[in-house]
């Protein structure tokens, strides 16, 4: 099995957070467990959240009996739709609401819809759900949110689009079939990250990375 940790799990890119302005900027490269938590990243406005569907049922968490129950879907928001600064931050927050939805259900489907899955760290995570849900396997916390998002955004409405994110997740239990632990925990994290977006049908995220230094 894999780690499902945001930041365990990205792999060195050659992305720079600045780079479609024609300017320096962070590298991503990558982090674990036992790093330093990455600083709070400065924004006014926390970007909207994604509005969870209603499900039949009651929402029960995942734990050492069972896998969660009746997970609330993420919707995208309307905004999200829009080929506009706002309208990027609020997509930002929905890819990663449906990458939390994927670590409680490991159902990748929405998340691999609205991201590059021709780069290597988009790999990394999709595999990384998917050994950790066969056999009989579950997974329990490693809910994210993403509390700010700062958007550089370009004029060109065409081009590649960049943001830093302050991502928060929660610690995870891993559990083999009948309940019984896993691999280690993985503990919380919260990290600053860059993300990478481009406006077609809609937004798709093109690339993603770890902020250090």
């Amino acid at each position: 099995m894999s780690r499902v940790t945001f930041a365990a799990l990205f792999i060195a890119a050659a992305v720079i957070l600045t780079g479609c302005q024609g300017g320096p900027g962070p590298s991503a490269s990558p982090s674990g467990p036992g790093t330093t938590p990455a600083p709070t990243l400065s924004v006014s406005v926390p970007a909207p959240s994604a509005t969870p569907t209603a499900v039949a049922g009651v929402y029960k968490p995942a734990d050492s009996k069972g896998k969660a129950e009746n997970v609330p879907v993420p919707v995208m928001p309307e905004l999200a739709k829009e080929n506009s600064k706002a309208g990027l931050e609020a997509f930002i927050g929905y890819w990663y609401a449906t990458y939390s939805y994927a670590i409680e259900t490991g159902d990748l489907t929405a998340w691999r819809n609205i991201t590059n899955m021709a780069i290597p760290v988009a790999i990394a995570h999709n595999d990384s759900v998917r050994l950790n849900y066969i056999e009989g396997r579950w997974m329990a916390g490693g809910r994210l949110v993403t509390p700010r998002v700062d958007v550089t955004w370009n004029s060109n409405p065409d081009r590649i689009q960049s943001a830093k994110v302050q991502v928060i997740q929660e610690a995870i239990q891993y559990y083999d079939a009948g309940g019984t632990k896993g691999q280690a925990d993985s503990a919380a994290t919260n990290t600053a990250d860059a993300v990478f977006a481009k406006y077609g049908d809609g937004w798709q995220v093109t690339d993603y990375g770890s902020i250090v230094g």
